[in-house]
């Protein structure tokens, strides 16, 4: 049987536990990566899946490994976790471990996140007192069990997620020898966007016999993506950023630096347009802040570097923004696979200087994708086709200096703590500018936009009283 035709969780073999958890959160019909992927997992056999950021992955692998704890018969120990999720970054390990809760909650077991940035006597206790799942940053997992709180010798499953991105920041050491701590015969699944060298050392040293899935890859075309290149002159670059986040909808920019993320969110915020940023000098608690701001809609732009492009998932992001083209293609792809998400449209919008022209030309060569190349300035028509509606501007948020994450303790990012940024002058924006709001001529709304005008006030005040500086907190 082709496991693509099958149309229902149910007939791949999902318990009803399970899928009755699905179907209050509106998840009835299984992605193609899922499809493919779950008889095979469920049966308890080695699981190489390949698949875009957006395809579904997280319960790709979720199902089967609380399908498979359930049945196992085996019992939670102190210090001695039953499976194992790697991620590489903080805000990807939570999101899974959000995803998870209420599936482990219908078979009454738990988990625990274990991640760099925050204290970890959290973490120590829950580890004592015993849990099901452990999903994990490989850095602090690694010192946890250096200071005994941890062992994997009893772990029956073990999944790595964007195991690409884990080779991206040179954590495959520390993947290695996490992955030679759990016992030869688990089950292991390993869950990328791309296959390359360094995943392949991975699965070819860790994975037995894995059976190989590939839907909705990187490099697959998205039909509801469109991409545009918009090429400005140098002075034209913030008023034509200005001109896209102004209008309804949520909107993620992309820079290069955490510098630069941290000067584009002044200026979006000194402009009227609420913004938050979100980079590597952040503390977790300010990143916490940041994405609870975003998802509530009290920010309607999110200026990030690349550790948002993966793992991050935000609902109704209807534009992407690449502020800085990034340098490789593998950014740029999955940057802008933050929209178009499970079916919805989007559009991708790449600014271009004229010194850019060759270098975005490559890009986007290499990357698979035949953009549209507009020369624009603020004010072009084509402005409002990509972003529909009203522009609006409601007032900056007013933000704490945030604070910067504990030298090497974040273990989300790259262990060597690579583009350090210069810690010092960075302040955070200014507090916030008056709440008057100017707008322009309206249009249709974008796809899964609502309307910021009575929302950004409130959620600024709340935010802005919520943005207390996080502490510093050990490894």
């Amino acid at each position: 049987m082709n496991p693509l035709s099958i149309n229902t969780f149910g007939a791949l073999g999902v318990p009803s536990s399970l899928t009755s958890v699905l179907a209050d959160r509106g998840i009835t019909t299984p992605t193609p990566i899922q499809a493919a992927t779950l008889p095979d997992s469920l049966a308890g056999r080695d699981v190489l899946g390949r698949g875009r950021t957006g395809s579904g992955k997280t319960y790709a692998f979720l199902l089967p490994l609380v399908a498979r704890l359930a049945a196992s018969g085996t019992r939670r120990t102190p210090k001695r976790p039953r499976a194992l999720i790697l991620a590489p970054t903080r805000e990807l390990v939570t999101q899974i471990d959000e995803a998870l809760q209420p599936l482990l909650a219908s078979n009454r077991m738990s988990s625990r996140t274990v991640f760099g940035g925050v204290g970890q006597n959290p973490q120590v206790a829950a580890l004592r007192q015993g849990i099901d799942v452990v999903v994990a940053c490989p850095g602090r997992l690694e010192d946890l069990i250096g200071q005994g709180h941890v062992s994997l010798d009893k772990v029956e499953i073990t999944i790595l997620d964007e195991a690409d991105h884990m080779a991206d920041l040179g954590f495959l050491p520390a993947v290695r020898r996490l992955l030679d701590a759990t016992p030869r015969g688990g089950q292991r699944m390993l869950f990328s966007a791309t296959l390359d060298a360094g995943v392949q050392v991975l699965v070819k040293r860790f994975l037995d016999h894995p059976v190989t899935h590939e839907a909705d890859s990187e490099q697959s075309p998205v039909a509801t993506m469109a991409h545009h290149v918009l090429h400005v002159e140098g002075h034209q670059h913030l008023p034509v950023l200005l001109d896209l986040v102004a209008a309804p909808g949520r909107t993620v920019v992309f820079t290069r630096t955490k510098h630069r993320a941290k000067k584009l969110a002044r200026q979006l915020n000194a402009s009227g347009v609420p913004a938050v940023e979100l980079h590597g000098n952040l503390s977790q608690n300010a990143r916490t802040r940041t994405m609870d701001a975003f998802h509530s809609g009290a920010a309607q732009t999110l200026v990030a570097t690349d550790i948002a492009a993966r793992g991050i998932h935000v609902d109704d992001v209807a534009l992407v923004v690449h502020a800085d083209p990034p340098v490789e293609h593998k950014a740029y792809l999955h940057r802008s696979g933050r929209t178009a998400r499970a079916g919805n449209e989007g559009t991708v919008v790449t600014l271009m200087t004229d010194e850019q022209v060759r270098d975005v030309r490559d890009l986007t060569r290499k990357a698979g994708v035949k953009p549209t190349t507009t020369k624009v300035a603020a004010g072009h028509p084509l402005l409002r086709e990509l972003a529909p509606g009203e522009r609006i501007f409601p007032g900056g948020l007013a933000l704490a200096a945030p604070q910067p994450s504990g030298s090497g303790g974040g273990r989300g990012r790259s262990p060597r703590g690579s583009g350090r940024g210069n810690g010092r002058g960075q302040a955070s924006p200014a507090r916030a500018i008056s709440t008057g709001r100017a707008t322009t001529t309206s249009g249709s709304p974008r796809a899964g936009s609502s309307s910021r005008a009575s929302q950004a006030p409130r959620g600024a005040a709340a935010f802005s009283s919520a943005a207390r500086p996080g502490r510093r907190a050990g490894r």
